[in-house]
């Protein structure tokens, strides 16, 4: 069955009561059970939903796994993740990461006795000598949020298998329409859905997908013990958006490549971040594992000063936090997304004061470009 297929169809069947064609919202907190121990497969929402069960059926089908699970948020599903672990534990992340997992890392859950070290993960050798007695995760982010920089999923899943560690990859950039990372042996692929996977900037959610049956069984227990889930309307949301990933990701790739391509020809630009680049450092390996280059760009423009003076001069694209939507979407990251981030640490990997982070929409992109270069000819 083909991605839009399943997209549109996995998990979704006609409602037996009245036939109706699209997913029902089942806003309900409990269910009648008909005696003790006797229900239809549902006793509390916390543990489980009708709505959210479709939800989780259809995101593990596009990511070709056999255990889905939703969450209130990304940053719910990554902190549930991580609840797989114990004090003492040391998990290994990638050095380029949004920066609310460097906030739950380093910030809260290193306060529970959880120990973090951030490493250039596309870098083998250095996640290699990375390992300690103790390590039990590697989390990984390709591409990374903002730099765009990509990991080798199949050499590090071959690593963390050797050394029995679980292996992580945070897909919402690439999303399962360009990338399924359980296929080259990663253990756990998890999304912010409020991002493409919703694609119309409306709600909040995240989502886990995973194949091994004890990680499931315990990240089961933990959704309903912690109690992050997504509500039944929510879940409706992303169901819907889902149905159109497809047709949208073609256009926000296609699009991202010809953003890419203006910007890298722009004397005002001084470096563009686009794994669809031939210039970008692991250009070759986007095209070996993904089957895109996605709609996410940063690009520098040498300065906080002249940062500012652009995005105040852009007037279709929208300052706003997040990305994946339907509209473009541009922040400053070193003040927006990776605030929390200590400023000797963002330029150590390049989250320089002068980087701006464009989510390319699916507009006209002649109208997208003229945008740009209106606000660059204001520099």
């Amino acid at each position: 069955m083909g991605f839009s297929t399943k997209a549109i169809h996995t998990g979704i069947e006609p409602d037996p009561t009245t036939g109706a064609l699209m997913t029902p919202i089942h806003l309900t907190s409990t269910y009648h059970q008909e005696e003790l121990g006797k229900n239809k497969g549902y006793d509390y929402s916390r543990a489980g939903n009708p709505t959210r069960t479709v939800l989780e059926t259809n995101i593990a089908a596009l990511e070709n796994g056999k255990e889905g699970f939703a969450f209130a948020s990304g940053m719910a599903a990554e902190a549930a993740v991580f609840h797989l672990l114990k004090a003492g534990d040391h998990i290994i992340v990638s050095q380029n990461v949004y920066g609310g997992t460097y906030r739950l890392a380093k910030l809260v859950l290193e306060n529970f006795g959880l120990q973090f070290d951030f490493v250039d993960t596309t870098d083998l050798a250095v996640v290699k000598a990375s390992l300690k007695p103790n390590t039990k995760m590697v989390f990984i982010e390709t591409p990374t949020n903002p730099t765009m920089e990509i990991t080798d999923l199949r050499a590090s899943a071959k690593l963390c298998k050797a050394h029995k560690v679980v292996s992580v990859v945070d897909n919402t950039f690439a999303t399962p329409y360009l990338q399924n990372p359980l296929d080259f042996g990663i253990d756990i692929v998890l999304h912010s859905a409020t991002k493409y996977l919703n694609g119309h900037s409306d709600m909040l959610g995240g989502l886990v997908v995973l194949n091994d049956a004890k990680l499931a069984e315990r990240l089961r227990f933990i959704q309903k013990s912690v109690g992050g889930i997504l509500s039944p309307f929510e879940a409706w949301m992303c169901l819907r958006g889902i149905k159109t990933l497809a047709v949208r990701m073609a256009r926000h790739d296609s699009n991202a490549v010809e953003v890419a391509s203006f910007l890298n020809t722009q004397r005002r630009v001084k470096k563009v971040n686009y794994p669809g680049l031939v210039a970008h450092p692991q250009h070759w390996l986007a095209q070996k594992q993904m089957r895109g280059f996605g709609g996410m760009i940063s690009f520098d423009l040498g300065s906080l000063e002249k940062a500012k003076k652009f995005l105040k001069s852009v007037r279709l694209c929208a300052l706003a936090e997040s990305l994946g939507g339907v509209e473009t979407l541009i922040s400053h990251p070193a003040t927006m997304t990776h605030a929390s981030v200590p400023p000797e640490e963002r330029q150590r990997i390049g989250v320089t004061d002068g980087l701006v982070r464009i989510s390319v929409g699916i507009e006209d992109v002649e109208d997208i470009i003229e945008d740009l270069r209106h606000a660059l000819g204001k520099l």
